[in-house]
């Protein structure tokens, strides 16, 4: 069974939902987010952007599923870089109830294959607070090495936090 697709705006409803109910959960790992986001308008807004963005390259915006096919997360290739680079960044978040039961790390696994096999993109790279322990354990199983410390990288809860950057190679 797979375990990602591609979003669609018709995933704005279940994820508005998800984000709402699981919003203390995700908030120590995301940046301060504005009302709409959490509001059904708001995730068709992203998800027609994510689309724009799939048409020029420059993202692949997908869902996370549960064992029996309802949404319970998202993960991205972002920033995705042709030429010389054929690089791009991996983000993903999971909702609470969906944790522990290896759906995240499954979906790291089969965004890395799509990466490497179908986009022929050469490294991916994630970064994670410091304290995310379970998010590095996701992407160390996932074949993915440290290979820096940025801090204050990213603005995290409202406030620049450091981040360890770990990437894979498509030949490792």
């Amino acid at each position: 069974m797979s375990r990602t697709r591609l979003l669609s705006v018709a995933d704005a409803p279940v994820l508005a939902e998800l984000i709402r109910t699981n919003r203390a959960f995700l908030d120590p790992w995301e940046p301060v987010r504005d009302e709409s986001y959490f509001t059904v308008e708001g995730q068709v807004r992203l998800a027609e952007a994510a689309m724009d963005a799939l048409a020029a390259g420059l993202t692949n915006p997908r869902v996370i599923l549960d064992d029996d096919g309802a949404v319970v997360g998202r993960i991205n290739l972002n920033n995705i870089v042709r030429g010389p680079f054929q690089s791009a960044s991996v983000g993903y978040w999971l909702a609470e109830a969906a944790g522990g039961r290896g759906l995240a790390g499954q979906a790291v696994a089969e965004i890395v294959d799509f990466a490497f096999t179908e986009l022929g993109l050469h490294r991916l790279e994630a970064g994670t607070i410091p304290n995310n322990l379970r998010s590095q354990a996701v992407l160390a199983r996932n074949g993915f090495v440290r290979f820096g410390y940025a801090p204050r990288y990213l603005q995290i809860a409202g406030a620049y936090t450091d981040h360890i950057l770990f990437q894979r190679l498509a030949d490792s």
